[in-house]
């Protein structure tokens, strides 16, 4: 089976009506990223951040799949495939995808503010201010903030050298290190950008589909089952 290396951001869970990291001007849902996405914003306003995040999560319970997720998950039928996601969401694996790599960290998860390895599934939407670990800590967002390290990068650089075929979906690939990525896809590999948008990258050897994720899989659907 060839392998299919899967990058999706922002676009591809903006038809299930959320909205992930900074959109055009620079806010997530009407905040300013510096007020919930950084390490600094959660030493000084701990009870806002959680609140934003615990906002996030209910909507996040609140919505499902759409089609562009369920044809990234219908690849595996014909495919070895790996989905590289910036999204905190989980809609991949509600969508059936199996094999999900979360470069930015996972809505429904929380961890140990001093111990990054302790991380727990949240039960329900809600994670309480002042909810503590087992080594007494208060629980966070398992969220990986502006300014912090991304643990899963490594892996993520790993399955772009493996890919054969890179299908990008609804970002620009424009925040770091995540836009880095297809530049350790082999120089063979074919390179698909699924997007409305004029891309910010350069395109050379790239195919655009300048559509939305929903209707742009569906035209690569079509494609790549010739190649199969």
């Amino acid at each position: 089976m060839k392998k299919i290396v899967v990058i999706t951001g922002a676009g591809m869970s903006a038809e299930s009506g959320l909205k992930t990291f900074r959109d055009h001007d620079g806010l997530w849902e009407n905040y300013r990223v510096e007020e919930v996405a950084t390490p600094e914003a959660w030493e000084a306003n701990p009870e806002l951040v959680n609140r934003f995040y615990n906002e996030r999560r209910k909507a996040l319970y609140e919505s499902s799949p759409n089609k562009g997720h369920k044809l990234v998950a219908e690849l595996e039928k014909y495919f070895d495939v790996e989905v590289i996601t910036q999204n905190i969401d989980d809609l991949h694996e509600q969508a059936g995808s199996s094999k999900v790599c979360h470069l930015h960290g996972e809505l429904k998860k929380v961890r140990s503010s001093i111990d990054p390895n302790l991380i727990y599934d949240l039960d329900g939407w809600e994670l309480k201010l002042g909810d503590k670990c087992e080594k007494g800590s208060l629980l966070r967002p398992h969220i990986v903030w502006f300014g912090e390290a991304v643990p899963e990068i490594e892996r993520a650089i790993m399955l772009m050298g493996e890919a054969e075929i890179v299908i990008i979906i609804g970002t620009s690939l424009a925040v770091y290190p995540a836009a880095s990525l297809v530049h350790y896809a082999p120089s063979n590999a074919s390179i698909f950008l699924i997007d409305p948008k004029e891309p910010k990258m350069n395109l050379g050897g790239i195919t655009h589909i300048a559509k939305g994720a929903s209707e742009g899989m569906e035209d690569l659907m079509k494609k790549l089952k010739t190649i199969i």
